[in-house]
């Protein structure tokens, strides 16, 4: 024997097997069902976002209401109350009347969520407090000067 070639079957070269490689198409068929399973796992596992549902004005403030229970800080930065939401909503702006005089407030998409300034001629003071009533979360924001 002087090379590779097929002498009636008499050679060194195995035969090519005629099977299908089975193998690959089971390390693949497995790593789809794996994909989709964690997707599926992913999905349910996955937290139901908060939403801004309304804003309502009041004499002295302002209520708020959530479809649950938001992330929230809230600071008064110079006369001025901001309260950052962790909450999905539209863009809002209004305006009140506290002791007579007119004070704007406005919520606005943010990186960071969902921002809620209320802004006066004058410096404000504010205080917030939320509770859930009705199967929602109502966040109440009283003004003063």
């Amino acid at each position: 024997m002087h090379g590779s070639e097929l002498n009636d079957g008499q050679h060194s070269t195995p035969e090519e097997d005629p099977r299908p490689k089975l193998w690959p198409r089971v390390l693949g068929s497995l790593a789809i069902v794996g994909v989709m399973i964690g997707m599926m796992i992913g999905r349910l596992t996955t937290p139901v976002p908060v939403e801004l549902q309304q804003v309502d004005v009041l004499a002295n403030g302002l209520v708020v209401w959530f479809s649950a229970e938001p992330k929230l800080h809230g600071e008064l930065v110079d006369g001025s109350l901001g309260l950052l939401f962790d909450a999905k909503g539209k863009p809002q702006n209004g305006q009140l009347m506290l002791n007579g005089k007119h004070v704007n407030w406005r919520v606005r998409d943010t990186d960071g969520g969902l921002l809620l300034t209320v802004v006066a001629a004058r410096a404000l003071q504010g205080d917030w407090a939320g509770a859930p009533q009705d199967g929602r979360w109502r966040l109440q924001v009283s003004l003063r000067e």
